[in-house]
């Protein structure tokens, strides 16, 4: 058992609240145990200039920790000049992820931005960023399918992540910090719905790792992504028809 008393494949605790402010197209709170990630979606009626007049749609995000989500404060990035280069991978990550999953032509020349603002950190930061910022994605996209500004909601499928690690010749699944901290293999897997991979980030912090650890690591991760999805089903659900 670990701590909180979980086993080794358990998921920490979730809760995805939608419909979280008032003022952005989408918005939730996700609740991971004790991380806590807000993530809002913001409409853009522009592209990236690559994209222009290329009739294809964009999505990308930010990601940023308030100063006090960890034991000790650490500055804001704005009084830094620049998000830091974790920032900068870690939001880099979640557009990937998120365009995974969207039609961008069907999404039509505009931008949906997410922002995801980790408000208390214990592990696992980057995972609930994404699996929140679905949610908050599917939010702005059923606002603009309301205001018939797009024909259909262009989501492909769900996407979610979650950590996994060993330790002490054990693999554990949704790392909290101190877990992290002391994993031999640090990994995180981003799956659709369909069980598809679209990330799969892996590193072996004590030294070389055999291959086959991975494809392990990947199947005791199954049953938390699936409750994840269901999560963000749960939050979806009562107010949009799901297309996937």
């Amino acid at each position: 058992m670990r701590s909180e008393g979980r086993r080794l494949d358990e998921l920490r605790q979730v809760k995805i609240t939608p419909r979280y402010l008032s003022q952005a197209e989408g918005a939730v709170l996700i609740s991971l145990g004790r991380t806590w990630v807000i993530c809002t979606a913001t409409v853009e009626e522009r592209v990236p200039a690559f994209l222009q007049d290329s009739g294809q749609g964009w999505v990308t995000a930010e990601y940023d920790m308030l100063p006090r989500a960890t034991h000790s404060r650490h500055p804001r990035s704005a009084n830094l000049g620049k998000p830091s280069s974790r920032s900068q991978e870690i939001q880099r990550l979640i557009g990937r992820s998120l365009r995974a999953v969207v039609d961008l032509d069907a999404l039509g020349e505009r931008t949906i931005v997410l922002d995801c603002d980790v408000i208390q950190a214990d592990g696992g930061t980057r995972t609930a960023a994404i699996t929140g910022a679905f949610v908050a994605l599917c939010e702005a996209l059923a606002g603009l399918q309301r205001q018939e500004i797009i024909a259909t909601l262009p989501v492909l499928d769900q996407v979610a992540a979650v950590s996994v690690g060993l330790a002490n010749d054990q693999i554990l699944v949704d790392l909290d910090y101190q877990e992290d901290s002391r994993a031999e293999v640090d990994a995180n897997f981003v799956v659709t719905g369909r069980g598809q991979l679209v990330e799969v980030q892996a590193t072996g912090e004590r030294g070389p790792f055999r291959p086959a650890l991975l494809l392990e690591m990947l199947e005791r991760a199954q049953p938390a992504l699936q409750r994840l999805r269901q999560a963000q089903e749960k939050a979806l659900r009562p107010w949009m028809s799901l297309p996937w």
